[in-house]
């Protein structure tokens, strides 16, 4: 019976660590998902694109395809990398960071400068051609698929740099939940966006009363509206992120004076007000201001991307 009490007792600490072990990948997850924010908006505001065209009945497994694929990134191909990483080459976390930093920047300013000054793309051109049908769906996946690998990788790599030092697989654990949720949040999100005008529209059809028909009709109206509140939402947490990546990782080699001076007028301008706002107020201004050197950063890389890199890798891919 003492032997039996004893194991139980083992049982019971064991289970205490666990629940600890838990807590702690559940905190750790939580506090690096939070600085992914920015790119999960874009991400989300982006991937309906890929299912514009097909029949409805088609979306939602188009949706799921790329949802696997982004699991695939995240947990087979960049949650090893990441790792290995970390513990080998801690110093590339920096300039990874702000690689993917420059591509945000880059993106965010793109799509304010086609916005205002509209323009055609002929490679872009040339994939709207006829094509048969599963041709163009297997098309789609994979052309999302791939933006997805640059974008977990972002994700991946900020949440990384988020998550406290610990044990390997702590770590380990925490950025495989951070892949899991995020992923799930997204597409779950895809999912119910895309499908959202189907929805309205049967409410439309099918409501008993004049009221129920109207909120059919309105849902459907208001999903373009939406998807244009989505899409400068995620060009503005684009350019957000993408700034401070570039603002701390230089502050982080060395180069202080961007991330001092932004810090320095967060608090002027923050005790301007009351102490209760005094935080937001801060937080406020550093956005604002990574968001305008963001956007600055990515003006400058337009004509490299577009005019150097493009050509290299259209060049590289014809050969």
């Amino acid at each position: 019976m003492s032997g039996l009490l004893a194991l139980l007792d083992d049982v019971a600490a064991i289970a205490k660590v666990a629940a600890t072990s838990v807590d702690d990948i559940a905190a750790a997850a939580s506090k690096a998902g939070g600085k992914t924010a920015g790119v999960i908006i874009d991400d989300a505001a982006v991937t309906p694109k890929y299912v514009h065209g097909f029949a409805p009945a088609r979306e939602l497994p188009i949706i799921w395809k790329i949802a696997l694929g982004s699991f695939f990134n995240k947990l087979v191909i960049l949650l090893p990398a990441a790792m290995l990483m970390s513990n080998f080459a801690p110093w590339l976390i920096t300039p990874l960071l702000m690689l993917g930093g420059s591509y945000l920047c880059f993106e965010g300013a793109e799509k304010i400068f086609h916005a205002l000054f509209p323009h055609g793309d002929k490679h872009i051109e040339q994939d709207m051609s006829v094509q048969a049908p599963g041709h163009l769906e297997q098309q789609k996946v994979s052309g999302a698929i791939k933006t997805d690998f640059i974008l977990s990788a972002e994700i991946m790599t900020i949440a990384l740099s988020a998550i406290p030092e610990g044990a390997l697989w702590l770590e380990a654990a925490a950025l495989g939940l951070v892949g899991i949720v995020v992923t799930m949040a997204i597409y779950g999100s895809v999912a119910l966006i895309v499908k959202m005008d189907d929805v309205g529209l049967y409410v439309a059809q099918n409501a008993r009363t004049g009221l129920g028909q109207s909120f059919g009709r309105g849902l459907v109206k208001f999903m373009p509206v939406l998807m244009r509140i989505l899409s400068v939402v995620g060009t503005a947490a684009m350019l957000w992120v993408g700034g401070s990546i570039m603002i701390h990782g230089l502050h982080d080699l060395g180069l202080h004076h961007p991330y001092g001076d932004i810090h320095d007028i967060a608090v002027a301008a923050g005790h301007l007000v009351s102490e209760t706002a005094r935080g937001a107020v801060e937080w406020g201004v550093t956005a604002l201001a990574d968001g305008i050197l963001g956007l600055a950063y990515g003006i400058i890389l337009i004509p490299v991307a577009t005019r150097v890199i493009g050509p290299l890798f259209r060049k590289k891919k014809a050969h």
